[in-house]
């Protein structure tokens, strides 16, 4: 039995259809039941409760083959820094008390950086509590930027006429498609290649900077002429304040971008043959101009 968290989002729902299809019998967790339902339908056992619950994630986890933990993003935390904390602490002790013996932990580039990145800061802090459990066998993948948060900016993009974001334009940055982390993923849960505590960084097939992304991208979507523009930060932070992030997770993504604007994060990975994955820029394309045309996400 696989287990995994966060079922309701993108790397979870595609390693949980890749393990059915393969046969895996799978047990998916979330917290809301009626995003679970296509996950049943497949043939997934799905769980219902909050990842704050040690106990519920105890039970979930006890039989388990392999567990797939992350920490599911909460944006409208007052302190999201307390809130990743709080699932941190209650995924280690559930790990603990369900036996478990093998888990891939999402975690993220720049991870290894104890501050000053936001809210990957709370990864670093996630990596360093599983890395205390001696007889429980880690792998902490550290995957990149997703080509999927382009997604977010079709709104935008309409709205606005360009794709406006905090990150610098022409800093290079990987960038990587969740599939792909997902085939890594069930890769590392059927098959481990891990023993200990160990990283494994994941960043996509190449770099790309904001501003060759819209170019990528807007072309996608018959506009060529599409420019990216960096954002002043108070404003953009006020645009999510009022799209319903708090304004603690807004200044955390301004940390972020600023880390990824001066090359913090990127200095913190180096690429390999390990550490590219096969899905490209604009062979994802195709599945954003869908989005856009479909009128945005």
């Amino acid at each position: 039995m696989y287990v995994l968290m966060g079922a309701n989002g993108n790397i979870t729902s595609k390693t949980a259809r890749l393990l059915l299809a393969a046969g895996q019998p799978v047990r998916v967790l979330g917290r809301n039941a009626a995003h679970l339902e296509p996950l049943k339908q497949a043939g997934a056992e799905v769980l219902v409760g909050g990842a704050l619950d040690p106990d519920f994630l105890t039970r979930a986890f006890s039989g388990a083959s392999a567990v797939y933990t992350m920490i599911p993003p909460d944006y409208v935390s007052p302190d999201h820094r307390s809130y990743q904390k709080a699932v941190s602490e209650a995924i280690a002790q559930a790990i603990v008390k369900s036996g478990t013996t093998h888990v891939v932990n999402l975690s993220s580039v720049g991870a290894s950086l104890p501050s000053g990145t936001g809210p990957i800061a709370g990864l670093h802090d996630q990596e360093q509590r599983l890395d205390k459990l001696a007889s429980v066998n880690v792998l902490h993948v550290r995957a990149t930027y997703f080509l999927e948060n382009h997604l977010h900016a079709i709104g935008l993009i309409k709205a606005l006429g360009v794709y406006p974001g905090m990150i610098a334009p022409n800093v290079p940055l990987a960038m990587i498609a969740t599939q792909d982390v997902a085939a890594a993923v069930v890769r590392e849960l059927t098959k481990p290649t891990y023993t200990g505590h160990t990283v494994r960084h994941l960043l996509g097939a190449r770099d790309y900077t904001m501003s060759e992304v819209t170019r990528v991208l807007g072309a996608a979507v018959g506009k060529p002429e599409l420019k990216y523009v960096q954002s002043d930060p108070v404003q953009a932070k006020a645009g999510m304040v009022q799209s319903g992030f708090s304004q603690n997770v807004a200044d955390l993504f301004e940390e972020m971008s600023n880390a990824m604007s001066d090359g913090r994060i990127q200095a913190t990975y180096r690429r390999d043959a390990a550490s590219t994955t096969p899905t490209t820029l604009e062979q994802f394309a195709p599945t954003f101009a869908a989005a856009f045309t479909a009128g945005g996400h």
